[in-house]
């Protein structure tokens, strides 16, 4: 007899799942109430907001800096590589993983989120289960974004959306498709703008690098 599949395991399988189910709502209602605790620290109670991402973030790694407001749907499906900071406003709806590399920047307001509902409005309010239940039911699809990636004010990740290395996507873009690595891309939905190229570079911009100068890459 195969054995029944618990909802979290559908989740990351990729199929319908119950966002009801009560051990799903019970990991949800605790990350929600730690987000209402870390919302109301203070910005240099550190070793609170430190204490407290511990318990909602899957991994979060050294030298990160989230300024809050925030708000994560589960938060242990959420991976956060070394160095990254989050502006104001960040919200990880995180039902599928939710992969953030090293050496990201996050403008205020940017949202990622997984879930899909059906589109068939009847299949949205209620589908058969195998248990010949009916339920509302959802599905997820990952998300990625990779090293070195800065999202500008307002930007919103769709499921199942991968953003390549060394991107930069505009303010206010809607991401719903992949971004290949070192591209500006920006728009509603985003689109690859061009390639970043060395053209890009401070080196080239000296009326605002002034008196500043651009680190060599292999001392970076």
């Amino acid at each position: 007899m195969a054995v029944k599949m618990k909802e979290e395991e559908k989740i990351m399988a990729g199929i319908l799942f119950c966002p009801a189910d009560p051990e799903l709502k019970a990991i949800k209602l605790k990350t929600h109430n730690l987000n209402v605790d870390y919302n109301q620290t203070h910005e240099d109670e550190t070793e609170k907001r430190a204490e407290i991402l511990s318990q909602i973030i899957g991994e979060f790694g050294e030298g990160g800096f989230i300024q809050g407001p925030i708000a994560f749907h589960y938060g242990r499906h959420t991976r956060i590589g070394r160095n990254f900071f989050g502006n104001f406003n960040l919200t990880v709806q995180d039902d599928a993983q939710v992969t953030i590399g090293d050496n990201c920047n996050f403008g205020p307001n940017v949202t990622i989120v997984t879930p899909i509902h059906p589109m068939i409005a009847s299949e949205r309010n209620a589908i058969l289960t195998a248990e010949g239940e009916k339920k509302r039911l959802c599905y997820a699809r990952p998300v990625r974004v990779g090293d070195n990636c800065w999202l500008g004010a307002g930007v919103t990740i769709c499921p199942g959306v991968t953003i390549g290395d060394n991107c930069v996507i505009g303010a206010g873009s809607v991401v719903t498709r992949d971004i290949p690595e070192n591209s500006f891309a920006a728009g509603v939905p985003c689109r690859v703008v061009r390639e970043i190229t060395d053209a890009d570079s401070m080196r080239h911009r000296p009326e605002i690098l002034a008196d500043n100068r651009v680190i060599p890459e292999q001392d970076d």
